[in-house]
């Protein structure tokens, strides 16, 4: 769940190359990841889940998302029966824009879910003979794992595939001592507040200038349910990432990783609470909000063992950890964070886990 937030920069070669298209609905997950930041910690380069179909590629281990996509589920099929003006249509395609696909096995369950969606529609207002072709594209970094994602393309399906990749900019404060914003002074938690919230406009602005007039958006956000009173409290019962950061911090008191490397490295992660969001959102001018529902995060069922949660995380961080420190490290690191969950068996227990799932349905304002 750990998706990009794409830069305007990143969406112009996506506009030259699919500027006759016009967005009928975009499916995506603007979850807890900045790009650019005011941090001065910079995280340079692409870093995309693992890749092809072993057994820790992202493939094996995502059921997390999956948890994701299987909660909004009803969510998403009311609001397109509500909301999406068929009427409207300008032409006999449809386009769909996943952005943040990976290698295709969540975003193939969305993708039938949307278009399942979409054919009842037009069945319930008697315009079988006028459904349209449906294209959707496949959207993610510029080194996702594209080959997999197409050999794995359901044959029963009812739309025709295309992939897109973009490039990702680079990312710029100063946490030291830390790699993450919990437990660390207020003004770096207001860092990467101010950076997710310069993110999410970024993020709406390039999707406005793709989706029709009246088109539907669909966001899950991973949340956590109220604003933290300090840092302390921050996000998902303050285990997960600040764990593995203690573990990289240990290799390097150790001298297995140098101070520098620590010093120079934050997790660009940020996990925004309801009344936060809305805000945002409601700061762009160009959407209405449809609907606004705060979901329970089923993937946190996914992860109440050590070895899976290890596998998950690995799966979701090995580029960006393998990008900044080497890739001689990941095996020692996250054994080290297996250990930790192990020797601390409450940090696996669901009900310790605070997470939330943010629906979010927009719909594009007419102009």
């Amino acid at each position: 769940m750990i998706t990009e937030i794409f830069k305007m920069a990143q969406l112009n070669g996506m506009r030259r190359c699919w500027q006759s298209r016009e967005f009928c609905m975009i499916r995506s997950m603007p979850s807890c990841q900045s790009g650019d930041g005011i941090l001065h910690k910079p995280i340079l380069g692409l870093h995309t889940m693992i890749g092809g179909e072993g057994p820790l590629s992202y493939a094996q281990n995502s059921s997390y998302q999956r948890g994701a996509v299987d909660v909004a589920k009803p969510n998403i099929e009311e609001e397109i029966m509500k909301n999406l003006d068929i009427a409207r249509l300008s032409s006999n395609s449809f386009w769909i824009a996943d952005f943040g696909c990976s290698t295709g096995r969540n975003s193939f369950l969305a993708m039938q879910i949307i278009t399942e969606a979409i054919q009842r529609k037009f069945h319930s207002e008697r315009l079988i003979s006028q459904i349209p072709d449906i294209y959707v594209l496949f959207n993610d970094q510029v080194t996702n794992d594209f080959n997999t994602l197409f050999r794995s393309l359901p044959l029963e399906r009812h739309y025709q595939a295309v992939g897109l990749p973009v490039a990702d900019p680079n990312s710029p404060a100063w946490n030291k001592g830390k790699v993450d914003y919990v437990g660390a002074r207020q003004e770096v938690y207001d860092a990467y507040s101010t950076q997710y919230a310069e993110d999410i406009q970024t993020f709406l602005e390039a999707r406005a200038e793709e989706l029709v007039s009246g088109g539907l958006m669909t966001l899950l956000v991973p949340a956590v349910p109220t604003k933290p009173e300090n840092s302390d409290t921050s996000y998902k019962s303050s285990t997960d990432l600040p764990l593995i950061g203690s573990c990289l911090i240990d290799m390097a008191e150790e001298g297995r990783i140098s101070e520098a490397k620590i010093e120079s490295f934050n997790f660009p992660m940020y996990f925004t609470f309801p009344e936060e969001l809305k805000a945002i959102i409601e700061r762009n001018s160009r959407y209405n909000i449809e609907r606004m529902e705060i979901l329970e995060d089923p993937g946190k069922y996914a992860m109440t063992s050590a070895n899976a949660r290890a596998s998950i995380y690995r799966a979701g961080l090995e580029g960006l950890l393998t990008h900044h420190f080497g890739y001689e490290i990941i095996e020692e690191l996250f054994d080290r964070y297996r250990e930790k969950l192990e020797a601390s068996p409450a940090l696996l227990l669901p009900d310790n886990n605070t997470s939330i799932l943010i629906f979010v349905l927009l719909k594009r304002k007419m102009e």
